[in-house]
């Protein structure tokens, strides 16, 4: 039986996927949040219509993990590709577009399933659109969200937005105002990520993570710094190394 604590991994897009430091690396964060000698690796490509080349990217990542047995789930869902889908140590959301994935994953019956891989200790790793998914919710254009969300897995209570920071995450700030009360925004940099646990603790990988939440008609911005290798790294959703409120 798995006792470690479940791990969800949230990348802005794949350079975490290579990502590798003197400190730190993500193949050992990864194969730490795994319980097992020899895993089997999911790719879902539905996002992004299953194009071959973000495949060839996540197959090089795994083996540079260690990890050789891995299989990409396509959109027509063969029975042997199902088979090895429930069988899956770590099931990789593809990046694309929000609404395309998640309509496969409602129209298929995979979203329920997959949560279930979840519970059942499977690993789940969500890259860029794929990120957003295990959030609270999407937009059918991401750039300029509307008053109809897309609701997706929320597994992860955080609106989720991923390399805005050119635009000022003005995108994941409409979609916190759209939704109000006391829901809060995570903002994941270009080539960082953070990995969610499910104790409700995150940890930011290789840049800060920007958090956003609304007080008082405003948006306020805390900056959730990295930690010393030697830390166990966690945020608790309030330690803030910058903070700002921006009008509505």
């Amino acid at each position: 039986m798995n006792f470690l604590p479940r791990a969800l991994f949230l990348l802005a897009d794949s350079q975490l996927l290579f990502w590798r430091t003197d400190g730190d690396c993500f193949s050992n964060l990864l194969r730490e949040a795994v319980d097992k000698r020899y895993p089997k690796a999911a790719y879902i490509g539905a996002s992004n219509g299953d194009l071959p080349e973000f495949y060839d990217l996540f197959q090089a990542a795994m083996n540079n993990i260690g990890i050789s047995d891995c299989r990409m789930i396509r959109s027509g869902l063969q029975e042997q590709d199902l088979e090895y889908l429930w069988a899956a140590d770590i099931i990789l959301l593809a990046g694309g577009a929000v609404e395309r994935g998640w309509r496969f994953f409602e129209q298929t019956g995979l979203g329920a399933r997959i949560i279930k891989s979840y519970y059942e200790g499977a690993v789940l790793v969500g890259v860029s659109a794929g990120a957003i998914q295990l959030g609270l919710c999407g937009w059918p254009d991401a750039n300029l969200p509307d008053d109809n969300p897309i609701h997706t897995f929320k597994l992860v209570p955080f609106i989720i937005g991923v390399h805005e920071e050119a635009g000022g995450w003005r995108a994941l700030k409409k979609a916190l105002r759209n939704c109000g009360g006391t829901t809060r925004g995570l903002g994941i940099p270009a080539g960082g990520g953070l990995i969610f646990y499910d104790d409700h603790s995150f940890r930011p990988l290789r840049y800060p993570v920007h958090e956003f939440v609304l007080r008082e008609g405003a948006v306020a911005h805390s900056l959730l710094g990295l930690k010393p290798a030697s830390q166990s790294g966690r945020c608790a959703g309030g330690e803030s190394m910058e903070e700002s409120s921006e009008p509505q």
